[in-house]
């Protein structure tokens, strides 16, 4: 993907005044990756905001973030491939407040690579949450309504277009939300045939979803992140995900 130098200096010029190294050292640890997604966390830590404010504040700054880290890496951040071929794996994907696309840039993209180096391209479908706004006001209402919907029908679209492919339903942030509240509209059958729900970042952090055995359930919650408390604090702690997502995948892939 190739982009305009002078737009790219803009961005960088944009961004400096609120970049800074990570805050937060102890809670990361970067361990031998696949190049792509070494790269994406080597950017993500170098350009980390310093921030330390409430969700309804941060939204700007989260986008910035999002589009810095989309520009450098030249991140994907919209996936409708739900209806084509089946392959072994289908993961459908709810992106956090304020995050563009529909799998938004922070989490969705590195796990999506984590799980291409795990089990090869060609057998992965990606299918991002449409009709979702992934607003602040949806996360205040603990989840947006017509997000939740619309993962719900596509959790069911594919088991009926895919019975055989193992599903991965997961959700950063609000997007985790979204994914407790889609699963709760799901008959037990179609909940309990789910393969495994990776949460990075859940502000219903130990809540039990619906006919899903708490041991398919993979969440990452950093200590030190508000939102996992379900409050409404952004700090450093809660935009680095992106290094949990090699033990989501590993985790995925034993179920």
């Amino acid at each position: 993907m190739f982009f305009k130098l002078q737009s790219l200096a803009l961005i960088f010029l944009g961004f400096n005044a609120y970049a800074s190294p990570l805050a937060e050292p102890n809670e990361v640890h970067i361990s031998e990756r696949g190049a792509g997604l070494n790269s994406f966390l080597n950017l993500l830590l170098s350009y980390l905001p310093a921030i330390d404010t409430s969700v309804t504040d941060a939204t700007g700054i989260i986008t910035d973030f999002d589009n810095l880290l989309g520009a450098l890496t030249g991140a994907q951040e919209t996936y409708n491939e739900l209806g084509r071929s089946c392959t072994e794996w289908t993961v459908i994907f709810a992106r956090g407040t304020a995050e563009p696309g529909n799998v938004g840039v922070l989490v969705g993209p590195p796990l999506f690579d984590a799980l291409d180096d795990k089990f090869g391209s060609s057998a992965i479908t990606i299918q991002g949450v449409n009709d979702y706004s992934a607003s602040v006001q949806g996360y205040l209402a603990g989840g947006d309504s017509n997000g939740s919907a619309e993962m719900a029908r596509q959790i069911r679209a594919a088991k009926s277009q895919c019975p055989h492919t193992k599903l991965i339903a997961s959700g950063y942030s609000q997007g985790c939300q979204i994914v407790h509240k889609a699963i709760a509209q799901l008959d037990s059958a179609t909940a309990s045939w789910i393969s495994s729900v990776l949460l990075f970042g859940d502000p219903l952090k130990g809540q039990a979803l619906n006919s899903v055995p708490s041991s398919r359930v993979f969440t990452a919650c950093h200590a030190l992140d508000d939102i996992c408390k379900n409050g409404i604090l952004i700090g450093p702690s809660h935009l680095t995900y992106a290094v949990d997502v090699v033990n989501a995948v590993n985790f995925a892939a034993a179920h």
